[in-house]
């Protein structure tokens, strides 16, 4: 009881935030959309189409987008009544106690940090070869990592300091950028829709499903459909950032279940669209190219297609960056509040209300890990990472229904305890048609953060001192 006490009173701590709640529903969607619609929509769809599930990838969008469904319902109850800016750390916190929620934050900085490194190396590709198409080359010292043969990858490096001044600006200045680059972005997505649906041709989707449900090649790789789920499931990665956003929301416990929801909505919408149009107007055979979109809207006689394909990747992975960075420096923020990392990035700059030295801290290893380290299949190992999260988020809930259940709930899971469970059997599912070797990296990242808790976390946090303090 006094456990369960001291905990309530560190989160209740956590209503009186000093950070700026200026975000509206309508900015919190679109939060979710700016990170979840970036290279998945342009290159995934694709790949997945070639290799794994043919023209049934729709199938597996659909399988991902109903995942991450239940976990989004999930989520906005514990955002509605949960709140705080530590996604499922906070939620994990309230639900498990601290080493559990520690775990938790541990999975999610590999989630956001190291998410966020891959996909700035993925837009400093994309960057560079756009500027090659303008007659602009720039010297491998510069675009490369020093394994890779350069100096540093200088694109990467620069965007998110570029991206990290931003949110030091302000989280209202950073919303409304992200609203602008996403507007632009579903514009390029509503061109490819509008010249694909012109000279759709059915015959290309038969056979429909040419790999089957799921199965195991001799080379160990995984095949079908419910294996394309667990690859697209990338493509389903960042939208749970606007949890992030509880203590900056105006009205959090009605916004953050339609943020949440609503971009959830609309992203599998738009992937199914768009996955379907391409298998239709290109055989999935041929799909297997760095730029599916740019090739399918090239076979139809659109040489220009490759300039509205950069236009829409580069300012798809911009959002999908400041999103993640914006969620990173969040979580970081609450952790340190609650004293499991250093309380000095807890502070909250007066005249901007936002955290400033939590943001630096963040934009100076992001962009060092960005500029330096190839991150090579690193990046994969978010995709387990994330699952993980949504699994436990939808424990979460259960456990609160039975600890807490005079909990206010502003929003309501329906058909309760079956959205939740149904959320650990599909995402757990998905996490089990990963690779091995994905496995071994995310348990050994895991070893690492239990280590560090134990020599510094639990001898520091708050709730540790209160409990001193009550013994």
């Amino acid at each position: 009881m006094l456990k369960q006490l001291l905990r309530t009173k560190v989160i209740s701590a956590h209503a009186d935030s000093e950070l700026k709640k200026c975000l509206s529903a309508f900015d919190l969607a679109l939060l979710g959309i700016g990170c979840a619609i970036g290279t998945g929509i342009f290159v995934l769809t694709g790949i997945a189409a070639a290799t794994q599930s043919g023209p049934a990838v729709v199938l597996s969008f659909i399988i991902a987008g109903v995942a991450s469904g239940f976990a989004a319902l999930a989520y906005a109850e514990l955002a509605a009544s949960v709140g705080g800016s530590g996604s499922a750390y906070g939620y994990s916190y309230v639900a498990f106690g601290e080493f559990i929620a520690w775990v938790m934050g541990w999975i999610l900085l590999l989630e956001y940090g190291v998410g966020a490194a891959a996909v700035a190396n993925g837009w400093a590709g994309y960057f560079v070869n756009t500027l090659s198409n303008f007659n602009v080359h720039l010297p491998d010292a510069v675009t490369k990592a020093p394994m890779m043969g350069g100096l540093i990858n200088l694109p990467a490096f620069a965007i998110i300091w570029v991206l990290t001044i931003l949110l030091v600006i302000g989280v209202k200045e950073s919303a409304r950028f992200n609203n602008i680059i996403v507007i632009i972005k579903l514009s390029t997505i509503a061109i490819f829709i509008a010249l694909a649906s012109a000279h759709l041709n059915t015959d290309n989707w038969q056979p429909f499903m040419p790999f089957g449900w799921f199965s195991t090649l001799e080379d160990g790789r995984n095949i079908g459909v419910l294996a394309g789920a667990s690859l697209v499931f990338f493509a389903y990665f960042g939208f749970d950032a606007v949890s992030t956003a509880a203590e900056e929301a105006k009205n959090p416990q009605r916004d953050l279940p339609i943020g949440l929801l609503s971009s959830l909505v609309f992203c599998t919408i738009v992937y199914i669209v768009v996955s379907g149009l391409l298998t239709g107007i290109v055989p999935y055979s041929e799909l297997n190219v760095s730029s599916p979109v740019a090739y399918a809207l090239s076979r139809l006689g659109h040489t220009w297609s490759s300039t509205l394909v950069a236009t829409g990747v580069l300012a798809g992975l911009i959002t999908v960056l400041l999103v993640l960075l914006y969620g990173l420096t969040r979580i970081l923020f609450s952790m340190s509040r609650d004293g499991l990392i250093s309380p000095i990035f807890s502070k909250v700059n007066p005249d901007r209300k936002t955290p400033t030295r939590i943001i630096f801290m963040c934009g100076a290893i992001v962009s060092l890990v960005a500029g330096f380290i190839p991150l090579g299949q690193l990046a994969e190992t978010v995709n387990i990472g994330t699952l993980a999260s949504f699994v436990m988020v939808c424990v979460g809930v259960i456990v609160l229904r039975i600890r807490q259940p005079n909990l206010p709930r502003p929003f309501k899971n329906p058909w309760n305890p079956l959205i939740p469970v149904l959320g650990i059997i599909s995402c757990g599912a998905l996490m089990s048609f990963l690779p091995a070797s994905t496995w071994i990296r995310f348990g050994s990242w895991i070893l690492v953060g239990i280590v560090f808790y134990f020599a510094y976390s639990m001898h520091h946090s708050k709730l540790n001192l209160l409990h001193k303090h009550k013994g």
